[in-house]
């Protein structure tokens, strides 16, 4: 079945990779991403290239997550050209490495909002549109850092990443109803194929990082990068994580995971989130609230 799909944070890494992957497989795709005019005019002419040689519905659209205004009216538009919009991707997010202690509180709420608070900014421009329809779903891009592993140097992302996935687990309940389905893709830590760490975000107190490279945990950088690194297998591919989103998008309404891992590293985070959306659903059976774990046809 063709959707009408939009996915934020498409103009590199897994974003890119999914809207490539999922027109591939016969879907209208929209790969939002900010700056369409500007620093990421060049995605959007590789975007129109790909689409033109592949044969395939690959589309540009301007939505700067961290404004109202872009997601209101990048939304808006695919709604008012299409008449529907199917399926929501939340894959915008960034990354950043350092100490902790060295972040400003100015960075911390920067990270929350492109990792966080943009998942609401589209909800609240989409889920009426969806709920209109009585069918749709919600596909988020979660880290397996939310309850698996978590080495040191990464607490504003792995907090934001926790915080979203919990959104997202809150989100699925209060939806299925509206015959909404929710679908949490947990992605290990690939260090290649993406620019994740490449582009990662520093701290903005580089005196504080100074007393940590210098200080008792001189060398930690280097080795939990390296170590995590190390955890990868040799063929890791990130285009994996491409390819599980369209073979979830691809499933029969109903039948679609609630949360699904591509974790080559297996970091434990399937371990941890078994248990996790197993307490979740006993808890809804415990207060009669069972039917909100499965969505159906509103």
């Amino acid at each position: 079945m063709k959707n009408v799909i939009v996915i934020t944070g498409a103009s590199s890494g897994f974003g890119a990779l999914t809207a490539r992957a999922l027109a591939d497989a016969g879907h209208t795709v929209y790969a939002g991403m900010r700056e369409t005019v500007g620093r990421n005019a060049p995605q959007v002419k590789a975007a129109a290239d790909y689409a033109r040689e592949h044969g395939v519905d690959l589309r540009s659209v301007e939505l700067d997550v961290a404004s109202d205004a872009s997601v209101d009216q990048g939304i808006a538009s695919i709604i008012a050209e299409h008449g529907h919009l199917d399926v929501i991707v939340h894959n915008a997010g960034h990354m950043s490495f350092g100490p902790a202690e060295a972040f400003t509180p100015e960075q911390y709420a920067e990270l929350f909002d492109v990792n966080v608070l943009s998942t609401q900014r589209v909800n609240r421009a989409a889920l009426p549109q969806l709920r209109k329809q009585g069918k749709g779903l919600m596909v988020w891009v979660s880290s397996s850092s939310t309850r698996g592993g978590t080495p040191p140097y990464l607490a504003p992302y792995f907090a934001a990443k926790a915080a979203m996935d919990s959104v997202a687990v809150s989100y699925a309940s209060e939806l299925t109803r509206w015959g909404i389905e929710t679908s949490i893709i947990v992605p290990g830590a690939f260090t290649k194929g993406t620019n994740h760490f490449a582009h990662s975000g520093k701290p903005a107190d580089q005196a504080r990082v100074a007393e940590y490279d210098s200080g008792p945990y001189a060398g930690v950088s280097e080795q939990a990068l390296k170590g995590l690194a190390s955890l990868e297998p040799a063929d890791a591919d990130a285009a994996s994580v491409a390819t599980e989103i369209v073979r979830v998008v691809g499933l029969p309404f109903g039948k679609r995971p609630f949360r699904t891992h591509i974790d080559p590293s297996q970091d434990g985070a399937e371990v941890v989130n078994g248990v996790a959306d197993r307490v979740r659903a006993e808890l809804f059976w415990r207060i009669g609230l069972q039917d909100l774990l499965s969505p159906r046809i509103a």
